[in-house]
């Protein structure tokens, strides 16, 4: 009878969890799905990057990962995906590139594996899936890689307790029984940056029970709710989801009318804060379409409004004729002047380092990304956060 069960996988789990109602259409009923924007465009850095390393797992040595390399790539793929903008495709590139620009050489020997597909025997249940890259550390150690395309950063709690990479270590484990040390690795394109945790064996064990009890809990349900949150403007089933369409319309109950009811007070915070990310992205949606349109004509009247471009004023004042002025006024000396009021703006230093990295070595633009981090002022403020707490 076991047998005759689906297979399990990270997305059939992951989906259950963030919502049971998208987990129904998707599996269940197999509604076909709808590809938003966030998930085209992962697709197609994915296979960019599949691409290239196939290259490089083919050459058995040195490759050159070069930006004309990427370019070539993700401009042949880029009439596949399903995108439509100038800003996905200069978005696109300037990832890739600066990818590019950070693994300038790769050694196509310890490439160990890329899509690398996996079953995996957990109890009486099969997990399946692919893992974007394996690469060999040495001869004890390797290095499981999966690409994310997120805008938001990744908490240190988040990559430790992922249950994508429990999976990953699981199965990495099996497929390369030799490696000692098994270091897993979420790759955020967007930012540079990796993301690095370890799994010990009581971590896979809590993960393996986690696994089974959520399987079994999928097997019994009987009812599929939907879940509003965060993956909402993404979901590939919202265009068939009365909850999504309620949150379109803004529709909610007040449950905080008492203001010393702090239950009460989190419950509709955490309503609102769902039905706001939906709103915004929906809205975003609407505005590209629009600004779209406004690249042809002036002004569009349309539903009693009228949209169009405006030009905001910016206001920039020129160094040396703006310390000059305040010195004069004040009485000090220039040095004293740029001291107090000069700041250098990151985003420009950023621009700044790119540009440079794109004719200097790897090992050199890093070692001045270091020094300035060194000597970077850093000021810590508090934010309010809010996470969910699984019992």
């Amino acid at each position: 009878m076991s047998s005759e069960r689906p297979y399990l996988s990270f997305s059939r789990l992951s989906r259950f969890e963030d919502c049971p109602k998208s987990y129904e259409l998707h599996y269940l009923v197999r509604e076909a799905a709808e590809e938003s924007d966030p998930l085209r465009f992962g697709s197609l850095l994915h296979g960019v990057l599949e691409d290239v390393y196939r290259r490089a797992k083919g050459s058995a040595g040195e490759f050159r990962l070069t930006e004309a390399l990427v370019t070539e790539v993700f401009t042949r793929e880029w009439p596949k995906s399903g995108l439509i903008g100038q800003e996905h495709f200069t978005d696109g590139l300037r990832i890739l590139h600066d990818y590019a620009r950070q693994h300038a050489l790769v050694d196509g020997s310890a490439v160990l594996g890329i899509e690398q597909e996996f079953r995996l025997r957990i109890g009486d249940r099969e997990v399946r899936g692919f893992i974007d890259r394996v690469d060999r550390l040495s001869d004890e150690a390797i290095e499981v890689v999966d690409y994310k395309t997120n805008r938001v950063i990744f908490t240190r709690e988040e990559v430790d307790s992922s249950l994508q990479l429990s999976i990953y270590h699981m199965a990495a484990r099996e497929l390369f029984p030799w490696a000692k040390e098994i270091r897993l690795t979420f790759y955020l394109l967007r930012h540079g940056i990796r993301l690095v945790t370890k799994r010990s064996d009581e971590e896979t064990a809590l993960a393996r029970e986690y696994i089974l009890a959520l399987a079994r809990q999928m097997d019994e349900a009987k009812a599929f709710p939907p879940r509003l949150g965060p993956h909402c403007p993404s979901c590939d089933h919202r265009g068939s989801c009365p909850a999504y369409h309620r949150a379109l319309l803004g529709r909610f109950e007040v449950v905080a009318s008492d203001p010393t009811d702090l239950d009460a007070v989190a419950r509709e915070r955490e309503r609102v804060a769902r039905l706001a990310k939906i709103l915004y992205a929906r809205k975003d949606e609407l505005e590209r379409i629009l600004k779209a349109r406004l690249k042809d004509v002036d002004i569009l009247e349309l539903a009693g409004v009228a949209y169009s471009f405006t030009n905001t004023t910016q206001v920039d004042y020129p160094r040396a004729p703006t310390v000059a002025a305040i010195a004069e006024f004040a009485g000090q000396s220039q040095e004293e002047v740029e001291r107090q009021i000069l700041v250098v703006d990151k985003k420009r230093v950023d621009d700044l380092v790119r540009a440079l990295g794109k004719q200097a070595e790897p090992a050199k633009v890093r070692l001045l990304k270091a020094r300035l981090d060194h000597v970077a002022e850093k000021a810590y403020v508090p934010r309010f956060n809010a996470r969910e707490v699984r019992r």
